[in-house]
């Protein structure tokens, strides 16, 4: 293999050989683990006591080892999202709701909310039903879909709702101690006392009881949900119960409830009991004002945020999913039965509620179930359970969803105190800094308001659970093989756009404020955190990208190129980067926004009676590890071939896709120059350790004195084999001495040089044939860098016979022609002519014997002695005039005569001499290339 400053093939070493694989590893040594965690899905469906007879991924869930595992669909899933979905809407809001928005726009609200939550169900069932779901719930489906960036974001986003739910449930409990137990009728007297601090001590108070309930028992309230949900279903049964039975009545108007309550005139509500006036007049909107937050104005989007908060416990179950015995079972039947079961609850009480209850009443006191029902007691339990279990629920929920972003590392080191502070399996610092969060929370005071901000955080939640759902469709993911099947895109995408839409129309402020956290969360995750590094969760964007880039690399059509949209892309050929590091770097520059692909060839035979694998698989790895390190943006082939030769060959033909290929090939230059370890020295930039792993070095080069393993004749047939296959070539050399900090911060070197001139056989036309106008392009490129910029860009004008009388004043002809070709060609660069070059040489002696070692050479011709060294003095001194021209030069681009062709006579002393003229003419120079071009790259036109 060819690398920059003489490195050699590092093919059969016996270190690199040798090498052990962490792919390898991987693939061996964890397969056992493999078959024992999944080895039941090997097994026939009757011997696993399956009589459906067929694989459940999560019912192979690593977890089931474990004895946490122990909840099953009712008691894990059906009763905790009923609850949370009763919350405090269904004994305190669902008034306030009929009562302002009417009962059609009531059922319509009930509608949009349930079929958004339909969707974003059939989405949490699809992800719950694809693989084994473990603890942290929706976070934990999200972010192994969508990645580290934006699972963390919106996992930091659903802990958020989660923390605002636990306070809405808490304001609710409060309200509703405060409606039976506080003053009534306008007196100062009460069994407690009210007042905006009194109603915080209260709610802290109920925030504490569930920091100790959690802290102390949390598994305890999960089994007995079932028996909290029948309380609540009771009770709520309770309130159909005396809808239907109890007469007109006359009902308080709460104290507090300062718009319509004065000291003089205590006012009072009608409740009329079934009455088909009382239904007419409660079908349309009446909206008024809200006299829990001072008197607000209440519209559509308030009150179906207040709505839509009530209802946003379809992931209580889910957040389950480390309790679960089996979540992909128990998570899609037991959301989809409970979201069911709390529609047709809230359709059949709204009804009710328009029928029985004065538009007046239902906007003024939102607790008058209370007294309206025949066991008043009932609706004060329902409340309280309603909205204790609801704000226990999401407490738990919010230390899991904390617990597993911990462990995750979304957050680096940041979270460590909650990894830390778990006993027994009870994330203990989560669920106190979950408590403590939730506190700031209930200083908000307005149930309502806190109803807004809790249902915009669960919108944006359920619309990234429908979007991984979208994106994983959308690719076509193999794997992607849900046994919930009632899914299909169209969900996913209706489901994102309903909560998308909605978000904005509940509050703008408030959507925009939590899109816009969201966004930066993941610029942050993605730049910073060390999850974004390390976590093999799998990523929706690369699926993603696979699926746009397979489509525009088959709508590419090379036929369709044109000279005016060329770039370079490039193949550079390399033995070791540990030499060539900063011609790598410089390639990189180079290329122009187009392919760069680094090309490595190992010497070996993939024999069939060779049982070990291929070594190329084993070290892909190390040199994208490699391509990290480097910083540049290139892709890495590799091949096993029997010679360097033929590796290339095959590297020219396979590198690249469809119109994606290279057109530009990069070889280091043929020397005998020591190569230097970029690796190991001291004051390189590129200088690291990574890449010695126990004393053994990672990409060995040739040492001093070792023979190299490719000879001179191969070289230049490498360099014959490239121009046969239709590609430009560059040679590299002494680019061991490019320094980009030195360019960019010394005044010394201050030039792009470019000798458009073949030295082999110059003529005035040289500046503007295919080559040299190559040449220009690529130094044009060079030059428009930030780096590079300040460079002066040099064309030199070698004029070798003598010239007619200039057409301009201090002008020649060629030079005339080459500045009009720079101006048409919109290059800004000096033209530099060379004197000496007519004066001191005589190249046209020179011409015909220089000719002989390349292409242009006559098969019949012998070289001879006298002629070889009058060719190396010839190059000596043009060598000796660069050189004098080249004092702060950065980089110089020369012309790559062709080489002689296979079929001259003395084919291989002629390699061997045209090599040498290279040599000769390269020397001492600064970090040089030499090009040769083979199609026009430059366009004058529009």
């Amino acid at each position: 293999m060819i690398a920059a400053n003489n490195t050699r093939s590092t093919n059969n070493d016996p270190v690199e050989s040798s090498e052990s694989s962490p792919i390898t590893g991987a693939a061996n040594g964890g397969s056992s683990r493999l078959m024992r965690q999944f080895g039941s899905l090997f097994q026939p469906a009757q011997q696993r006591n399956d009589p459906a007879g067929y694989v459940e991924f999560g019912s192979i869930s690593e977890g089931d080892a474990h004895s946490g595992r122990t909840l099953g669909t009712f008691a894990g899933v059906f009763c905790p999202v009923a609850l949370s979905m009763f919350s405090a809407l269904v004994f305190i809001r669902v008034g306030f709701i009929v009562g302002n928005a009417g009962l059609y726009v009531t059922l319509l609200q009930f509608v949009i909310a349930y079929v958004i939550l339909l969707f974003t169900v059939s989405s949490v069932c699809a992800i719950s039903t694809n693989g084994a779901v473990e603890g942290g719930g929706v976070y934990f489906m999200i972010s192994r879909t969508l990645g580290p960036e934006f699972g963390g974001s919106i996992g930091t986003l659903f802990f958020l709702a989660n923390i605002v739910g636990c306070g809405l449930a808490i304001s609710g409990c409060a309200e509703g101690l405060i409606q039976n137990f506080g003053p009534t009728d306008g007196g100062d007297v009460g069994s407690i006392p009210d007042g905006r601090w009194w109603r915080f001590l209260y709610c802290s108070s109920i925030n504490t009881v569930m920091l100790l309930v959690v802290l102390i028992g949390a598994e305890m309230f999960a089994k007995t949900s079932m028996m909290i949900l029948g309380v609540v279903v009771v009770c709520l049964l309770s309130t159909y119960v005396s809808f239907l039975s109890m007469g007109p009545m006359e009902v308080a108007i709460p104290v507090e409830n300062d718009l319509v309550q004065n000291a003089t005139n205590k006012a009072l509500g009608s409740y009329t009991g079934l009455n088909m006036s009382t239904l007419a007049a409660n079908l349309y909107s009446h909206y008024g004002q809200d006299y829990t937050s001072s008197g607000n104005a209440v519209n559509f989007a308030v009150v179906f945020g207040v709505l839509f908060s009530g209802v946003t416990g379809i992931m209580a179950g889910a957040n389950m999913s480390g309790e679960l015995k089996n979540p992909s079972r128990s998570i899609p039947s037991g959301t989809l039965s409970a979201v069911l079961f709390t529609f047709l609850c809230y359709i059949a009480l709204s009804v009710l509620m328009a029928a029985t209850t004065s538009t007046f009443l239902l906007q003024n006191n939102f607790l008058f179930l209370g007294p309206v029902n025949l066991w008043p007691t009932f609706v004060t339990i329902g409340i309280l359970t309603a909205t204790f279990s609801t704000g226990l629920s999401n407490l738990i929920g919010s230390s899991r969803v904390l617990e597993a972003l911990a462990k995750d590392r979304v957050f680096g080191s940041l979270l460590n105190f909650v990894v830390r502070g778990t006993f027994k399996s009870n994330p203990i610092a989560a669920v106190i800094a979950s408590w403590a969060l939730v506190e700031a929370i209930l200083l908000i005071g307005s149930l309502n308001t806190i109803a807004q901000i809790n249902s915009v955080l669960f919108m944006l939640s359920y619309l990234a659970t429908n979007l991984a759902c979208l994106g994983i469709e959308i690719t076509g993911a193999p794997n992607f093989r849900p046994t919930y099947k009632y899914f299909t895109w169209h969900t996913a995408f209706i489901g994102m756009v309903g909560t998308g839409v909605m978000m904005f129309v509940i509050n703008p402020i408030y959507a925009s404020c939590s899109v816009t956290l969201c966004l930066l969360l993941v610029f942050a995750l993605h730049f910073f955190s060390p999850a974004s590094q390390g976590a093999q969760w799998g990523s929706i964007s690369q699926a993603l990208m696979f699926h746009q880039v397979r489509k525009y690399l088959l709508m590419l059509d090379s036929r369709k190129d044109h000279v005016k949209f060329w770039r370079p892309q490039m193949l550079l050929l390399v033995s070791s980067p540990r030499s060539c590091c900063p011609l790598i770097h410089f390639v990189n520059d180079m290329k122009k926004g187009g392919l760069y692909v680094i090309g490595h060839v190992k010497v070996g035979e993939f024999s069939e009676n060779d049982s070990s694998n291929d070594p190329t698989i084993e070290e892909y790895t190390q040199w994208l590890s490699l391509i990290d390190h480097m910083k540049v943006k290139a892709f890495v082939e590799l091949t096993l071939s029997k010679s360097v030769r033929e590796g290339i060959q095959h590297l020219i033909r396979i590198s690249g896709m469809g119109a994606m290929k290279p057109n530009t090939i990069i070889l280091g230059f043929y020397d005998e120059e020591q190569s230097k370890d970029f690796f190991e020295h001291e004051n390189s930039p590129y200088k690291t350790a990574e890449f010695d792993d126990n004393g053994i070095k990672l990409f060995p080069f040739r040492r001093s004195g070792e023979q190299k393993p490719l000879l001179a004749t191969d070289y230049v047939q490498i360099i014959d084999d490239v121009l046969r296959m239709k590609k430009n070539i560059c040679l590299c050399r002494h680019f061991h001495r490019l320094d980009k900090q030195m360019i960019a911060r010394s005044n010394h070197i201050r030039y792009i040089d470019v000798w458009p001139v073949n030295i082999f056989e110059p003529k005035n036309e040289d500046p503007f044939d295919v080559v040299s106008q190559f040449m220009m392009q690529l130094a044009c490129i060079i030059n428009m860098l930030p780096v590079w910029k300040r460079l002066e860009l040099r064309v030199f004008l070698c004029e070798s016979e003598s010239q007619p009388e200039p057409s301009a004043p201090f002008e020649r002809p060629a030079e005339h022609r080459l500045s009009m070709l720079l101006k048409s060609l919109r290059i800004s660069a000096s033209i530099h002519q060379i004197p000496e070059w007519g004066k001191d040489m005589d190249v046209s002696r020179h011409r015909n014997i220089l000719k002989q070692f390349t292409s242009q050479s006559d098969s019949n011709q012998v070289m001879t002695e006298e002629n070889v060294n009058r060719s190396k003095l010839y190059m000596q001194r043009v060598n000796q005039i660069i050189r004098d021209k080249s004092n702060a030069t950065a980089v110089t681009f020369m012309y790559l005569p062709a080489p002689p062709k296979l079929s001259t006579i003395d084919y291989k002393e002629k390699c061997h001499h045209y090599l040498g003229l290279l040599t000769e003419l390269t020397y001492d120079l600064p970090p040089t290339i030499l090009v040769h071009g083979i199609n026009s790259v430059m366009s004058t036109t529009l």
